[in-house]
């Protein structure tokens, strides 16, 4: 009988990746890459960030890809999405990205989930394109406008000894230490201020590991410039909204309730015990309700 489980198994996850689909769209700027997962209504999957490719989600695309066809892309200069040496890093342009990969897929509309920087992404883009959204998901998303700035940041969510300790690293890598292990302790640290299960900040600091800062660096500079705000714009976003977000994570439930009193068609869930990663910390009510926003329309 546990052979037959094992066999069973292996071959449900063998469909799973025989429905991947990797790609790359050619165009003005670089190279667009895009991996596509299971058949039915297409949901992008706009990753956080910014400076990070989408590997780290390819589990909560496989998992939505059992009644949807999901969609993972690289933003722009991350993983093997690559610019040219000319191209710029703007929010517009990443815009402008994510209206590429939709009409090269031909879709006329699509589900947007949008993770963190990600959901700030997925606000821009319903912003100048909400006629091509059937529906949003915000997970743990850094909202509508630039409020985040108002509330505590990674460094408040760590005790003294963790902040002093974050500090030194930061402070040992600036004058130069390049070692993996300097540079894996600090992302420790910071993965602490993400989570409510603290058994997972290897796996979460891996990730923050491979955030290219210079891009960062280049997308909060022009949050700021433009002062980013789509609040208006959302006032008038009749489509389904699907607002997530822990209560015990680094972005404060306050965003989240401030963009569900703005859209007008909106549904907020806030998750006890939880930090930044619904889906790992919370799935029983995160897969639930993004699962059943799926399947409405």
């Amino acid at each position: 009988m546990k052979i037959l489980v094992h066999i069973i198994t292996l071959l449900a996850f063998s469909s799973i990746l025989q429905a991947q689909s990797k790609a790359s769209i050619p165009y003005k700027d670089g190279v667009l890459s895009y991996t596509t997962y299971g058949k039915g209504d297409p949901v992008l999957i706009i990753n956080g960030g910014p400076g990070i490719d989408s590997a780290g989600f390819g589990e909560l695309a496989q998992i939505l890809s059992e009644n949807n066809r999901s969609i993972l892309y690289d933003q722009r200069g991350t993983g093997a999405s690559r610019l040219n040496s000319d191209a710029s890093m703007t929010i517009d342009l990443m815009v402008e990205d994510i209206e590429i990969l939709r009409e090269h897929l031909g879709y006329e509309k699509w589900f947007v989930l949008g993770h963190s920087f990600g959901g700030m992404l997925a606000y821009a883009y319903a912003a100048k394109y909400p006629q091509r959204i059937r529906g949003m998901i915000q997970s743990h998303s850094g909202g509508i406008d630039l409020q985040l700035r108002n509330y505590p940041g990674l460094r408040d969510r760590l005790n003294r000894s963790q902040r002093d300790e974050l500090n030194r690293l930061v402070q040992k890598i600036s004058f130069g230490d390049t070692l993996q292990e300097t540079r894996f302790k600090r992302a420790k640290l910071m993965a602490i201020a993400y989570l409510h299960d603290t058994t997972r900040t290897s796996e979460v600091a891996e990730r923050l590991m491979t955030v290219d800062r210079n891009i960062n660096a280049q997308v909060w500079s022009d949050f700021n410039l433009i002062h980013f705000d789509v609040s208006e714009e959302m006032k008038n976003f009749e489509k389904p909204v699907l607002i997530l977000n822990g209560l015990d994570e680094i972005v404060h439930k306050n965003i989240a309730i401030h963009a569900d009193n703005i859209l007008p068609n909106s549904r907020l869930v806030l998750m006890e015990n939880c930090g930044h990663y619904g889906w790992l910390e919370r799935p029983e009510i995160y897969l639930k309700e993004v699962k059943e926003f799926l399947k409405s329309d």
